[in-house]
């Protein structure tokens, strides 16, 4: 056997760097010949030393390069015992491995391919042998840069592109033009329910006299570093004044599609003697708020109303829920107190919040939130900076993150790259490789390939209901398991070929983010409404320890590609990480479970589901023998699992007569435990035959609501 020269860096692809970056990084192999030949004898750089494995297939040689790199070119020597078959491969924690060259056809040599793709760890994986030998490399080159795609523009934080969808006012900005701009924003998305169009409306500390009526797609913020930093004398309302309710065409306040839309880190001084309308429904959120005056929940009269989410907001009225069926409060001030309930009211580490009862009135309240993290928010500084606010994580909490300082870290824009529709995916992933935070900005950004966030503590921020579309039936996002990532503020709409999975946090659940858990804060999913969607897995959480902080996983009822077949969607949640905690999970309409939690020590204060309207039928609606899926499984493995204020509902539209044999299904341990259960059945269409696990009692036209107090 002879031995080879170690090459040099071809040119390769443009923005390839030329220095081998593997050389004296740690390498580890499946195997190794004999101890003359160790793994780091292919990337010392000694052209008379080599890496061979032992006599069979398959083997691998892997090099830790330290930290994410875009891998931009690979070169192999290989000595006479070459790789016929063999992968090249990167990965962000090597457990999990992406492909970024692969041949069944080599002859050996000296080779240089190529390749795009990030990663920590590269990887070359021999599946056939040349010889009869094993697989022996002199060297092993690793080459990195950003591949030929367009450039990751800086960011100006002083004077930043949002792009079009953006409209920012500071204190001498026109009243009358931003009133009419407010106004004409609120015209257009009414009723606009799927349209694309988006919008984020601005305001820079100060005060401001103006009417919000907020519509679909928009997102109304304050630029202070506090709440009280930008104050409105007028208000910010969502009103139920559009939908028809039951069969009078002249009732329009049906609030139950009043969906995505936020108001976030603002404060409101209501006109003497008003009140503050906002009649919402999923997908929507008053964050970081402070309301001087009351809030009440629904139309005021008879108008349903379905679910939203109040945290970290400080509200001095009486905050009335009036026909709300569910709602979360989580580390708020109720100052002026809470009035009313139906199904579902839960309040977690919320001063004011009234005392737990269930079922009348169904109040779930806990003390303090186990673990929080808040929204990572934009602001803009004293100097004229933009830059990001991350809160703080914390404890065992009560209240909000503000009145009494203000803990966390604060970033510059600069270090942020801002994402507008039409921005390729490539370019985003070099941007995140670079070590860049993401703005996602209002619109439909279509995504031909995967973001991939690999690195630790990366912000994902978006403003506007900023929306992630996957056009080539992969994932619109993934994570790598790794400590601190920040996803907030925008929705993953399904594309038309299906999905494997829309969102993945984690590659594996091996590693413990206890101190510095993934957070999701406002993060949706759908899948139908605005076209035929599919998705088999909406979110799936392998990382252990993270924070979902209010999220609705929705296959469509409704709009455009809807129906059992037309929209797919297999399961909204799975969890397969041990102690993750969800408040506020709303998910709806899949075709099996719902939710799948496989992980220990998950905890859920909150869990809204509607089972699917559309199965045609009772055997369409089957899990084996069993009448229909649970919305809400707990694995048979579990052993440890709690949940807060919870329910199951069916509506069974296109076939009344459709059983569901349990809402709920659980391992009956001690260590599984519900608190404050509850089925329905809307209108008295469908039946949930029992609450949980066999008990509880049918809810049906009869009893068309059925409560649990505790299970077991």
């Amino acid at each position: 056997m002879t031995t080879a020269s170690i090459s040099t860096a071809p040119a390769g692809a443009a923005g390839c760097g030329t220095t081998n970056v593997a050389l004296g990084k740690s390498a580890t192999a499946s195997s190794v010949e004999g101890g003359g030949t160790p793994a780091s004898a292919a990337v010392d750089g000694n052209a008379g030393t080599r890496w061979s494995s032992q006599f069979s297939d398959p083997q691998w040689l892997q090099v830790d390069l330290g930290s994410t790199q875009q891998v931009c070119r690979v070169a192999l020597n290989w000595e006479g015992a070459y790789g016929k078959a063999f992968q090249i491969q990167v990965s962000d924690t090597a457990n999990s491995w992406r492909d970024v060259y692969s041949t069944t056809t080599s002859t050996g040599g000296t080779q240089s391919f190529d390749v795009s793709g990030s990663g920590r760890y590269v990887r070359v994986l021999g599946t056939q042998r040349g010889t009869g030998y094993g697989y022996s490399l002199w060297e092993l080159g690793i080459y990195t840069g950003t591949p030929d795609t367009p450039g990751v523009t800086p960011t100006d934080p002083r004077n930043p592109d949002f792009g079009p969808n953006v409209y920012v006012y500071g204190p001498g900005s026109s009243q009358a033009e931003m009133q009419s701009r407010l106004d004409a924003i609120s015209a257009q998305m009414k009723t606009n329910q799927f349209g694309p169009q988006r919008h984020a409306v601005l305001f820079k500390p100060g005060s401001y006299n103006a009417d919000v009526n907020l519509r679909f797609y928009t997102q109304i913020v304050g630029l202070g570093l506090m709440p009280d930093d930008v104050n409105i004398n007028g208000h910010i309302r969502v009103e139920a004044d559009w939908l028809q309710q039951g069969s009078d065409p002249n009732n329009l306040g049906n609030a139950t599609q009043n969906f995505w839309r936020g108001a976030e880190n603002l404060s409101v001084t209501l006109p003497a003697n008003q009140v503050e309308r906002w009649a919402v429904s999923q997908a929507t959120a008053y964050r970081r708020m402070h309301l001087r005056g009351q809030a009440h929940l629904w139309n005021g009269y008879d108008g349903w109303a379905s679910g939203g989410l109040i945290v970290d907001s400080k509200i001095d009225g009486v905050t009335v829920s009036g026909s709300q069926q569910q709602f979360l409060t989580r580390n708020s001030n109720l100052a002026g107190g809470w009035s009313g309930s139906v199904w579902n009211m839960v309040f977690a580490g919320t001063q004011g919040a009234p005392p737990n009862n269930f079922p009348n009135p169904s109040h779930t309240t806990v003390d303090t939130s186990p673990v929080t993290r808040e929204k990572p928010y934009l602001y803009f500084d004293n100097s004229g900076e933009y830059r990001v606010f991350v809160p703080a994580l914390r404890q065992n909490s009560r209240g909000t993150s503000w009145e009494n300082g203000n803990p966390g870290t604060s970033v510059s824009l600069a270090d942020f790259f801002i994402v507008k529709p039409g921005t390729p995916a490539a370019t985003i992933n070099a941007a995140l490789t670079q070590g860049k935070h993401l703005l996602l900005t209002p619109g439909i950004h279509q995504l031909d390939d995967t973001i991939r966030v690999t690195r630790p503590n990366t912000v994902v921020l978006g403003l506007g209901l900023a929306t992630l579309t996957p056009t080539t039936g992969k994932a619109a996002l993934t994570t790598s398991d790794v400590d601190g990532v920040k996803l907030a503020g925008f929705l993953v709409d399904a594309g038309v070929q299906n999905s494997p999975v829309l969102l993945e946090i984690g590659d594996s659940s091996a590693n413990s983010h206890a101190a510095n858990p993934t957070s999701l804060h406002d993060v949706y999913l759908r899948v139908g409404g605005s076209q035929a969607g599919k998705a088999t897995v909406s979110m799936r959480v392998n990382s252990r320890n993270t924070i979902i902080d209010h999220t609705w996983v929705w296959r469509a009822d409704h709009g455009e590609g809807v129906s059992w077949t037309a929209n797919p969607g297999q399961n909204g949640v799975v969890v397969n990480g041990d102690n993750v905690i969800a408040y506020g999970l709303f998910v709806e309409h899949y075709q099996q479970h719902n939710l799948i939690w496989n992980g220990n020590g998950g905890r859920v204060y909150l869990y809204q589901n509607e089972l699917p309207y559309d199965p045609p039928n009772q055997a369409a609606w089957m899990n084996g023998s069993k009448r229909g899926w649970a919305g809400y499984k707990v694995a048979d493995n579990v052993t440890t699992h709690e949940a807060f204020g919870v329910g199951v509902y069916a509506f069974n539209q296109a076939d009344p007569s459709i059983v569901t044999d349990n809402g709920f299904e659980a391992p009956n341990r001690p260590g599984v435990r519900f608190t404050h259960l509850v089925t329905v059945s809307l209108g008295g269409v469908g039946t949930i035959a029992n609450v949980i696990n066999g008990v509880g009692g049918v809810a049906n036209t009869a009893n068309q609501v059925r409560y649990l107090v505790n299970y077991p």
